[in-house]
């Protein structure tokens, strides 16, 4: 069995829009779509430190 099967596979991101073919205002927007990214990835890591030292004090004796 090969352990590389075992490892959840990262994400890809999608591909980056060509930033010179973009408006002001566009840019923006898109800042704001990535800072959105950003938060709900942080609430996951969050939520995930969270749950292991949830069960980090479970095993604990």
């Amino acid at each position: 069995m090969d352990t590389d099967d075992l490892e959840p596979k990262r994400p890809t991101l999608a591909a980056a829009p060509d930033l010179s073919e973009m408006s002001v205002e566009a840019l923006e927007e898109y800042i704001g779509d990535l800072n959105a990214e950003i938060e709900r990835c942080r609430a996951a890591i969050t939520r995930k430190e969270a749950a292991r030292e949830g069960a980090d004090s479970v095993f604990k004796f």
